[in-house]
C-alpha cells in the first residue's frame, strides 16, 4: 500500500493500491458454447478456449504435473478459468484434492514436496487453488482474474505427493483422475487511445471507460493525470483508475482513487514496461445514476541513452547461430525516436546501453554476451544496461543464470556495484532507491564489493519478455570518491534447460506440451529439489555402493540353476540363465546414480535385455518341468521367447505382458502333469522326496519372491527387496528343474531292417552332451 505525493496548489490526494481482483467460485456458471462470441452494449466480446483433458498423476517430480498453455489476447478485461475434475467410479477411487497452479508468462514454479532450491535461486510462491474431489465423481471450480496480462498463461495441475510404493502396471486396479481447464475471455473492442500530452475527455456513466497508452522504448517515467473533473453526484472526483495488468503469482497493478477537490490527480510510474500498450480503466464511484466528466492526460519522459560504439563482428563459425538484433543498438543522444511524442529529458544521459549478442545453442539453451567485449564498463554517473531477449515464446522453459565478477584491481574498499535484473524495463533509479522495483515488476538485486567480487542469480522459468541487467557503481559513504572510478565487470549470462544438468544425482529431461518445450530434473538416490541439490533424504556414497553391490552380486545366485542345468544336460536352459544373469547384473550396475554406476551398453538396451531374460527364464523353467519331448520343448521355448519379446516392445512396464505367457506355460505344465497322473494312475511326480525337498521349497521360494516383487517394493527398500527377488527367483529355478531322463545305452538300436542294417541313435548327442 502506498500513497502518491501531495503536491502544491491544492493537488488532490491519490491512493495507490496494488493487488489483483481474484475470485474463487465453487459454483461453475453456465459456459458459452465454444467458438461463440457475443458483443455487449459497452463494446465487450466474449471468447471461449479449451484444451483436451489430461489424466492426473500423483506428484513426485515436475514431470508429474500436467501443464496447459493458453494465449490471452490483448485488451482483455476479464478472464475466467473453468476447472473441471472427474474420476472413475470404483473401489480403487478415493477422495483426493487436486492442486491447480497459475502463472503468467512462464510455467509455474511449484514445490509440493517442500524441498530446497539451489543457492542464489530467486523463487516466488505460485498462486494456487485446491479443488476437492470427495463423494461426487465430478467437481467444478472457477477462478476470475480482472485485467490480466496479455500473452501466455500457464496452468499446472497434479494430485497430492505420491507414496513411495512401486506399483506394477496392470496388477492392481487404478483410478483415473481427469482434469480439463477452460478459459472464458472478455475483451474490449471499443477503447480510447491516449496521445502523450493530449487531454482526452471522458464521460463516465454506469459502465467503465477503457483507455490505453503506448509506452515506447527508453521511457523513463509515465505520468497519468486527471484534470477538470466534474461530478453531479458527489463532491470531488469520484473516479477509480486501474492501471496495468494483473500477473500471477506476484502483481503490481496500480489502483488510483481520487478524492477531494476537482484538481489534478496524478500517478507517477517510474520505468514503465517498454514497447507495449498499457491499459487504463476508469470507473465511476457515484453509482449508476451519476455522471462524471474529466480529462485524462498521459505524459511520457524520454530517456537519453549513451551510445556504445560496436566494432564489426568477426565472421563466425557456420556451426553457431548468432542473433544480434539491430534494436539492441541504442540511438544516438541527438536522435530520440522521431515518431515519439512526449518530453525528452535534456539532463545528462540516463543509461549506457551495451548491445548484446544472442547465441542459440540448443533447445532452451541460449548464451548472451556483450557484442564486442567480455566485460561491461560500470560507472557511477549512469547505469550500464544490457538487454536479454527472452521473448520468443520458447525461452521460458529453462533457467536464466546470471553471474557477475568484478575486476579485482579496480575495486576499492569504499565502492559497491549494485545490479538489478528486471523484466519489461530496466531499473534506473539507483540514486533514489536500491529495491530494483519498476512500475509493474519487482526486480532481483545483486551486489559486488571488494570483499565479495562475485554474485550469482538463478531464475527458474523466466517470464517471456525482454529482460534487462542494470549495473551502477555506488559509494555509500562518500559519493565524491566515485566520481572518477570505473570498474569492469565480467558477465556470464545463460539460459540453460537445467542448472548444472541436475548434478550427478539427477537427469535433465525435456518435456513437451503440444509444441511447447520445457525442462525439469528427475532425481535419484534420495536426492530431491528443483536441481537435485536437496540432500535431506539422500543416500550416502557408502549406501549407494552397498545398493549397487546388492543388486549386481545377487545375480550370482543364477550360477546355481546354471550348474544344475549343465549337470542334467539342460544346456538351452543353462544358456537362458546365463543370459539373464549377465544382463541383470549390468542393467542394475547402469541403473545406479552418482558414484556407483557402470554402463556397458545404452540404458534402454540393458533394461530391455534384463526384462527379456527374466521372462524367458521363468518360461523355460516351467516348460522344462512339463517334460515334453525334446523337439516340442525347444519349439515352445522359441515361440514363447518371441512372444515375450514382442510384448515387452509393446509395453515394457505392463505386468501382464510378462505374466500372461508364464501363466500359459503353467497351464501347459499342469495339464501334462494331470495327464500323466491319469495315465499312470498315481501322483506325478511319484517320488515323495521330489515333493518334499525340491518342489515344495521351490514353489515356496517363488511365491515369496512374487509377493515381494508385487506388493512390498518401495523407493526406499528397492535395493534390498529387489536383491531378495533375484535370489529367490534363481533359487527356485534351481530347485524346480526336473531330474534328467532315465539313462540309456549310448548306441541303442531302435529298429532292424530286413537287409540286416540297424538304425541306431546316440541319446547323448540328443542331450547335447560332449563325449
Amino acid at each position: 500500500m502506498g500513497r502518491a505525493g501531495t503536491g502544491t496548489g491544492g493537488e488532490a490526494v491519490a491512493a495507490v493500491v496494488a493487488g489483483p481482483l481474484l475470485l474463487l467460485l465453487l459454483a461453475r456458471p453456465p459456459p458459452a458454447s465454444a467458438g461463440d462470441s457475443g458483443k455487449s452494449e459497452v463494446g465487450l466480446v466474449s471468447e471461449h478456449f479449451s484444451q483436451a483433458p489430461q489424466r492426473l498423476s500423483f506428484y513426485s517430480w515436475y514431470g508429474s504435473a500436467r501443464l496447459f498453455r493458453f494465449r490471452v489476447p490483448p485488451d482483455t478485461v476479464l478472464l475466467r478459468w473453468l476447472l473441471q475434475v472427474s474420476r472413475e467410479s470404483g473401489a480403487a477411487c478415493t477422495d483426493a484434492e487436486i492442486t491447480v497452479h497459475f502463472r503468467s508468462g512462464a510455467p509455474p514454479v511449484i514445490n509440493p514436496l517442500g524441498t530446497s532450491f539451489p543457492d542464489d535461486t530467486a523463487v516466488q510462491p505460485s498462486f494456487q487453488v485446491r479443488v476437492p474431489l470427495s463423494a461426487a465423481p465430478l467437481s467444478n471450480a472457477s477462478v476470475n482474474v480482472s485485467h490480466p496480462a496479455p500473452g501466455d498463461w500457464f496452468v499446472a495441475a497434479h494430485l497430492p505427493p505420491s507414496s513411495q510404493k512401486i506399483e506394477l502396471k496392470g496388477l492392481a486396479p487404478t483410478c483415473a483422475y481427469v482434469f480439463q481447464p477452460e478459459l472464458l475471455v472478455t475483451r474490449v473492442v471499443e477503447i480510447s487511445i491516449m496521445e502523450p500530452d493530449v487531454p482526452l475527455p471522458q464521460t463516465l456513466l454506469s459502465h467503465p471507460s477503457y483507455l490505453k497508452v503506448f509506452v515506447p522504448d527508453y521511457t523513463r517515467e509515465l505520468l497519468l493525470e486527471l484534470r477538470d473533473c466534474v461530478s453531479n453526484g458527489s463532491l470531488g472526483c469520484p473516479v477509480r483508475l486501474t492501471v496495468g495488468p494483473v500477473t500471477l503469482p506476484s502483481n503490481f497493478q496500480k489502483v488510483l482513487t481520487c478524492t477531494g477537490a476537482p484538481w489534478p490527480c496524478r500517478l507517477l510510474l517510474p520505468s514503465p514496461p517498454w514497447d507495449r500498450w498499457l491499459q487504463v480503466t476508469a470507473e465511476s464511484l457515484v453509482g449508476p445514476l451519476g455522471t462524471v466528466v474529466f480529462s485524462a492526460v498521459a505524459a511520457l519522459t524520454a530517456c537519453r541513452p549513451r551510445s556504445v560504439t560496436v566494432q564489426p563482428l568477426l565472421q563466425s563459425s557456420q556451426n553457431q547461430s548468432f542473433n544480434a538484433s539491430s534494436g539492441l543498438l541504442s540511438p544516438s543522444p541527438d536522435h530520440q525516436d522521431l515518431g515519439r511524442s512526449g518530453r525528452v529529458d535534456r539532463s545528462p544521459f540516463c543509461l549506457t546501453n551495451y548491445p548484446v549478442m544472442r547465441e542459440d545453442m540448443d533447445v532452451v539453451s541460449v548464451h548472451f554476451q556483450p557484442l564486442d567485449r567480455v566485460s561491461v564498463r560500470v560507472c557511477p554517473d549512469t547505469p550500464s544496461v544490457m538487454r536479454l531477449r527472452l521473448n520468443t515464446g520458447m525461452d521460458s522453459g529453462g533457467s536464466l543464470t546470471v553471474s557477475l565478477r568484478a575486476n579485482k584491481t579496480e575495486m576499492r574498499n569504499e565502492t559497491v556495484i549494485v545490479a538489478c535484473v528486471n523484466a519489461a524495463s530496466p531499473f534506473l533509479g539507483f540514486n533514489i532507491s536500491l529495491n530494483c522495483t519498476t512500475a509493474f515488476f519487482q526486480g532481483y538485486p545483486l551486489s559486488l564489493s571488494a570483499w565479495s567480487r562475485r554474485a550469482n542469480l538463478i531464475i527458474p522459468y523466466p517470464e517471456t519478455d525482454n529482460w534487462y541487467l542494470s549495473l551502477q557503481l555506488m559509494c555509500p559513504e562518500n559519493a565524491e570518491e566515485c566520481e572518477q572510478a570505473v570498474v569492469h565487470v565480467e558477465t556470464t549470462l545463460y539460459l540453460v534447460p537445467c542448472l548444472n544438468d541436475c548434478g550427478p544425482y539427477g537427469q535433465c529431461l525435456l518435456l513437451r506440451r503440444h509444441s511447447y518445450l520445457y525442462a525439469s530434473c528427475s532425481c535419484k538416490a534420495g536426492w530431491r529439489g528443483w536441481s537435485c541439490t536437496d540432500n535431506s533424504t539422500a543416500q550416502t556414497v557408502a549406501q549407494q555402493r552397498v545398493a549397487a553391490l546388492l543388486l549386481t552380486l545377487s545375480n550370482l545366485m543364477f550360477l546355481a540353476p546354471i550348474a544344475v542345468s549343465v549337470q542334467r544336460f539342460f544346456l538351452v536352459e543353462a544358456s537362458v540363465y546365463a543370459y539373464t544373469m549377465f544382463f541383470s547384473t549390468f542393467y542394475h550396475a547402469c541403473d545406479q546414480p552418482g558414484e556407483a554406476v557402470l554402463c556397458i551398453l545404452s540404458y534402454d538396451t540393458l533394461q530391455y535385455c534384463d526384462f527379456l531374460g527374466s521372462g524367458a527364464a521363468i518360461w523355460v523353467t516351467i516348460l522344462c518341468m512339463a517334460r515334453f519331448k525334446t523337439v516340442l520343448k525347444y519349439v515352445l521355448f522359441l515361440l514363447g521367447t518371441l512372444v515375450i519379446a514382442m510384448s515387452l516392445q509393446l509395453d515394457r512396464r505392463g505386468i501382464w505382458n510378462m505374466l500372461g505367457p508364464c501363466l500359459f506355460a503353467f497351464v501347459i505344465m499342469a495339464s501334462m502333469w494331470a495327464y500323466r497322473c491319469g495315465h499312470r494312475r498315481q501322483c506325478y511326480p511319484t517320488s515323495w522326496q521330489r515333493w518334499a525337498f525340491y518342489l515344495l521349497p521351490g514353489v515356496s521360494m517363488s511365491s515369496v519372491g512374487i509377493a515381494i516383487y508385487t506388493s512390498m517394493m518401495t523407493s526406499d527398500n528397492y535395493y534390498y527387496t529387489h536383491s531378495i527377488w533375484h535370489v529367490l527367483l534363481a533359487g527356485s529355478a534351481a530347485l524346480l528343474l526336473p531330474p534328467p531322463d532315465q539313462p540309456a545305452e549310448p548306441w541303442a538300436c531302435s529298429q532292424k531292417f530286413p537287409c540286416h542294417y540297424q538304425i541306431c541313435k546316440n541319446d547323448r548327442e540328443e542331450l547335447y552332451a560332449v563325449t
